[in-house]
């Protein structure tokens, strides 16, 4: 069916609400509001006709040349530019300053949520489109009756109100729409695009509604010069290690009938050839877009597809505007229409076999400011974010049992990386394509010797003052058992780690890097000193030297590193063996660009969080040699038997010492007998020194 009249029942049901909200908008230029609210009403409404004009253009189907649609997409995107956000009612800090800081933030929520109505234009979304138009209208007459009545504005209280009703009656239908998207393949608005355009005329960009860079038209014109062969050879490590993923956990691929691929607008062409071979798996691909509703928006990171960023800077002001509405009151709402959703498309979440990544690398290092006018979370909100995330996972768990899914996720360059790119683009196919088998046996004698040991002891050298201590789990049968997962090729690309998860009680020191890029936020000197396994105390000079940068810095590393959380368990331990990535990053100097995906391969890496088994700790776990991984689980993951409210912190997030800062990994017996593997960051056991071989 085509997606425009998949829609077209909840449409025409919702039509005549939709025209009525667009007649009241467009009288309001006629009508006088006092200053300053008339500017943003004014402003903000005309916006709203504009998506209504783009709307019915899009639904008409008419022709446009591809400057029209740059110009367009310009337009459309113009005003949070980074050249135009100073004077901008998205900006919380320019909102506060016309509109006074209390109603310039409530107002600024708004313009925000209305600028969604881009991508619900191009997806014929009526529905939420009416929703935020009623919403506008609404606070609209309530300036007019205050001021009719020799009031300035209504209190912020009222606007406030009819904000958090418009999330809270509007949960069911934002909530339930967004698990549908990432489960239903007939929601086919983005591979029909991706299917059915001449990806050789780069308007096909401009019609997904996102946000078009010049990286983008770049990087889709320096996929369309690639040679088929090559192409192919992209799409098909990526989809064969989603097919591996579900061979070497020992799960049945022939149960599913979807996978859902997220990317980033620019590699249509490899993700078409990934569809046909996923279609040649029975897997349907599904493709949903990054959530651009509030209560849909994730804090750290997007998930679907997008476009780049028009600002970065936008993006972290709005990271926290669920402060305006989130309780425990919405927390239960949400909960009830997520539940409520997961229920109704039960059979299409039973039979989706999980998500297929490809991740970009290559932008700036990106050094945001903090807004005092923007929305924070107190603690209290944060708690109860907190508890929503765990409790949405566990709901998923329930449709989508962890233990009956699987996942890949590979990554490449973005022309924004430099005048390398093609070069860094070439290396990065053939780091995704290594020799399995070659590295599957060097890092076999790496865990034979880790599992001869009590615990690990990693320290940096030079500048690094990395001194840590990991305890292991003891093992009862070392010709059955094992603590590391021999990690090649499969779910995680490129190949190149052997990982476990700690013991909590032993581990205990010091984690520092000078510089590492985590969910595209660049921190420098970062440090975590762990207790008992937890990280008790943390932070990063990202902010030096402002004043109170040492408070900043620990608030950044708690937003983005720790999700929210005020403490987190170390949930992984693991040696990346990667040196022909590490090498790349030398040749290029592009270590601080790499994503954590090909970063935590370059040296020894830490995660806080989950463990990397959590929901699936009861699946059975082997290396190739037919041992079984018993590290599966933790102190704190242990809980899920007892409290699974505490179990679980839907956090997982990777941190790597590079071999450049690097000193010794040394595995230590109960008895304190050392074996070296690394030495002054080189390979020292007898076995991996080929490793060494990329690092000269």
């Amino acid at each position: 069916m085509d997606y425009r009249y998949l829609l077209q029942e909840e449409n025409e049901g919702v039509m005549e609400r939709y025209q009525l909200s667009m007649e009241r908008i467009r009288a309001m230029k006629e009508e006088e509001m006092a200053e300053p609210y008339g500017s943003y009403f004014r402003s903000v409404g005309s916006f709203i006709e504009r998506m209504d004009e783009l709307g019915n253009s899009l639904y008409e189907g008419k022709e446009m040349s591809l400057e029209q649609m740059e110009e367009r997409n310009q337009r459309l995107y113009g005003d949070i530019l980074p050249e135009h956000y100073g004077k901008s009612y998205a900006n919380p800090s320019y909102a506060a300053k016309e509109l006074g800081r209390e109603m310039g933030q409530l107002l600024c929520f708004l313009y925000t949520e209305i600028r969604g109505e881009i991508v619900l234009a191009f997806e014929r979304r009526l529905e939420e489109m009416t929703a935020v138009n009623e919403t506008f209208i609404e606070i609209y007459n309530m300036f007019q009756e205050a001021q009719s009545e020799g009031r300035k504005s209504p209190s912020h209280k009222e606007v406030q109100d009819a904000l958090y009703w418009y999330v809270s009656d509007y949960a069911d239908l934002m909530v339930r729409f967004r698990i549908r998207e990432g489960l239903d393949p007939a929601l086919s608005f983005a591979s029909d695009i991706i299917r059915e355009s001449d990806l050789s005329d780069l308007r096909y960009l401009y019609r997904f509604g996102e946000y078009v860079s010049r990286g983008d038209v770049e990087l889709a014109s320096f996929m369309n010069s690639l040679p088929q062969e090559t192409i192919n050879r992209m799409a098909d490590t990526y989809t064969e290690g989603f097919r591996r993923g579900f061979q070497v956990m020992g799960r049945d691929l022939s149960k599913k009938k979807t996978v859902v691929v997220e990317y980033q607008l620019g590699f249509e062409r490899m993700i078409r050839r990934a569809m046909e071979n996923f279609e040649a798996m029975g897997l349907k691909p599904v493709l949903y877009r990054a959530a651009v509703q509030s209560i849909n928006r994730r804090t750290a990171g997007k998930r679907g597809y997008y476009g780049s960023s028009p600002n970065r800077q936008y993006d972290y002001d709005h990271r926290y505007d669920s402060a305006l509405y989130m309780g425990s009151n919405l927390k239960e709402r949400k909960l009830a229409a997520t539940r409520a959703a997961y229920e109704e498309f039960k059979d299409l979440a039973a039979v989706c076999a999980g998500p297929a990544v490809v991740e970009t690398f290559g932008l700036p290092g990106f050094s945001p400011v903090n807004s005092g006018d923007a929305f924070s979370l107190s603690a209290h909100q944060q708690e109860v974010s907190l508890e929503l995330a765990n409790e949405i996972r566990r709901i998923t768990n329930q449709y989508m049992p962890g233990d009956e899914t699987s996942f890949t996720i590979i990554a490449f360059p973005r022309p924004e990386i430099g005048k390398d790119f093609p070069g860094i683009f070439e290396d990065t196919i053939a780091l995704n394509t290594l020799d399995y088998e070659k590295y599957q046996k060097i890092q076999q004698t790496m865990i034979d010797a880790l599992d001869r040991a009590d615990r690990v002891h990693i320290t940096g050298r030079g500048d690094n003052r990395t001194d840590l201590w990991v305890k292991l789990h003891s093992l009862k049968d070392r010709e059955k058992e094992t603590n590391f997962e021999n990690c090649v090729a499969d779910v995680n690309i490129p190949l190149g780690e052997v990982f476990t998860s700690p013991v909590l009680e032993g581990t205990e020191g010091l984690l520092h890097v000078g510089c590492v890029y985590i969910e595209e936020y660049q921190f420098r000197d970062l440090w975590l000193r762990f207790e008992n396994g937890r990280a008790a105390d943390y932070g990063c000079g990202n902010f030096k030297p402002q004043e109170n940068w040492e408070e900043q810095g620990r608030e950044l590393v708690k937003q983005v590193i720790f999700r929210g959380h005020d403490q987190l368990p170390m949930g992984e331990f693991a040696i990346g063996t990667n040196t022909t990535a590490y090498a790349m990053a030398e040749k290029y100097q592009i270590g601080d660009k790499l994503p954590i995906l090909i970063a935590e391969k370059t040296g020894p890496h830490f995660a806080v969080g989950d463990t990397c088994y959590s929901f699936s700790e009861e699946s059975p776990m082997y290396n190739p040699d037919g041992k079984e991984v018993i590290a599966r689980d933790n102190e704190i993951s242990i809980l899920r038997k007892s409290d699974p409210s505490r179990a679980y912190f839907s956090c997982h997030t990777d941190i790597t010492v590079p071999y450049s800062e690097l000193g010794d990994i040394a595995a230590v017996t109960a008895d304190g007998e050392e074996t070296v593997l690394i030495r002054q960051g080189r390979f020292v056991l007898p076995g991996t020194e080929e490793l060494n071989q990329a690092l000269s």
